[in-house]
């Protein structure tokens, strides 16, 4: 496996400079103002992105949605004070993965991801897969989710980002609160455990395999012959 880019369907998202960020300031303008529907715009229009962001770092569709709609709660009471130097929407990711990082810390752990949600949450685009296509893919998304949780916190937090949700180191270091050269390290070294926790695995697998496959053959051979 290819540890640059995992296997899990990214979070949709602009690439390049966003025009649509000058709209983003205006629509803040007109909320503080007293306009409720500039608001509404804003939640429309990041509602899904939000939503994959939290379920990338929590594998909980249900939780992601409330972390979702408490984010935006947030920012609506916080608005007073958006600092209009920056994105909208980064500002908008730093409270979802802050309140994702308040609620894995609550339980200690990431919850796994159940297949149900994965078949839901993480379908591949261009078309519906083929029904073995489907589990594998599903089985391949419930492995990464499994060794994600076993990093530690900062590091998970910048791969799930970065890999996951596609955003730039740059911008992973507006929201964690960090430079672009701890980011970039963070991430290396997160790369790095996730290959030997997913080696550690693959091979744990691979010998699981062959135990199974022997006692097979050992059973076969004490079955009476007709």
């Amino acid at each position: 496996m290819r540890t640059g880019a995992l296997p899990l369907t990214r979070s949709p998202r602009a690439d390049g400079p966003r025009a649509e960020d000058v709209a983003d300031s205006r629509l803040v303008e007109r909320t503080l103002a007293g306009d409720a529907e500039a608001f509404e715009a804003l939640v429309r229009r990041y509602e899904e992105r939000a939503w994959w962001a939290a379920y990338h770092l929590l594998g909980d569709a249900e939780e992601a949605r409330d972390i979702a709609q408490e984010a935006f709660l947030r920012a609506y009471k916080a608005l007073a004070r958006f600092d209009f130097g920056m994105s909208f929407y980064t500002w908008l990711y730093r409270i979802v993965v802050n309140l994702s990082i308040d609620a894995m810390r609550k339980r200690g752990r990431l919850k796994p991801v159940a297949l149900d949600d994965l078949a839901g949450g993480l379908a591949a685009p261009g078309g519906e897969p083929q029904p073995g296509e489907r589990i594998e893919s599903e089985e391949t998304a419930a492995r990464v989710r499994e060794v994600l949780g076993k990093l530690p916190e900062k590091y998970r937090t910048v791969m799930t980002l970065r890999e996951l949700d596609g955003l730039s180191c740059k911008e992973i270091a507006s929201i964690v609160r960090s430079t672009h050269a701890t980011v970039r390290w963070r991430l290396h070294i997160a790369r790095r455990m996730f290959k030997e926790h997913w080696d550690r695995m693959e091979r744990a697998a691979r010998h699981e395999g062959l135990s199974q496959s022997g006692r097979l053959r050992r059973a076969e051979d004490r079955a009476p012959q007709p």
